[in-house]
């Protein structure tokens, strides 16, 4: 599935290019991957859990595809560390497998292109 995904993503990246605004490519990516057939949900509310209590955080997920792979979308300058550590906290939280981290904010889409899995699950 995250080579559907992949796919995806490359075709939005070869049309649009570089420097837009997240938005935009979360609305291009959702309308290529629900044209591929796939199940999407955007903006998923991710609560954390603190002593036993569900805390509303205001993390929300990009993208959810098939229920299964996180998609968290970025066009900054560069991914860090930080981006990365916000997607597999992402992935524990929400006890999901996979998750891709894709920035649209470069040149070749592979050299933004981050896949990352749930420590905590067994795939």
């Amino acid at each position: 599935m995250t080579e559907a995904i992949i796919g995806g993503a490359s075709e939005v990246h070869r049309a649009l290019g570089p420097g837009l605004l997240e938005p935009a490519y979360l609305a291009c990516l959702l309308h290529e991957l629900e044209l591929g057939g796939l199940t999407c949900r955007t903006e998923i509310p991710v609560p954390v859990v603190y002593k036993g209590k569900k805390l509303e955080s205001g993390y929300r997920i990009d993208l959810v595809v098939e229920d299964t792979v996180v998609v968290e979308l970025k066009a900054v300058e560069k991914l860090l560390p930080i981006h990365q550590a916000q997607v597999i906290t992402y992935l524990r939280l929400t006890g999901k497998p996979v998750a891709l981290l894709i920035n649209f904010n470069v040149a070749l889409l592979k050299d933004g292109l981050r896949r990352l899995t749930n420590p905590s699950v067994t795939l």
